[in-house]
């Protein structure tokens, strides 16, 4: 299984999941775990999701979501689950 991790971060508003979601359903990503909280108005969620059977290239998706993210306002990032542990291993 190929993993990602998918962070979102910015002003609370509607929609963010929905559409964040909807864009993953579209290209065959599977969800694994989700975490969302808002702060003082500010929107933070992480996801961890399987890009296996991802129909996007990985580069492509992860371009798309930050679009995504300029759009509603946010930072949309997607990284792979390797580079995410690296760079947060203590």
């Amino acid at each position: 299984m190929k993993k990602a991790v998918i962070t979102v971060l910015g002003q609370d508003q509607v929609g963010i999941i929905a559409r964040v979601c909807t864009f993953l359903s579209e290209r065959n990503v599977n969800i694994l775990d989700i975490s969302q909280t808002i702060v003082g108005g500010y929107f933070d969620m992480v996801m961890v999701v399987d890009i296996t059977s991802m129909t996007d290239g990985f580069d492509t998706a992860a371009d798309k979501l930050a679009s995504i993210g300029e759009e509603l306002g946010l930072k949309i990032k997607m990284q792979h689950t390797e580079i995410f542990d690296a760079m947060h291993r203590i």
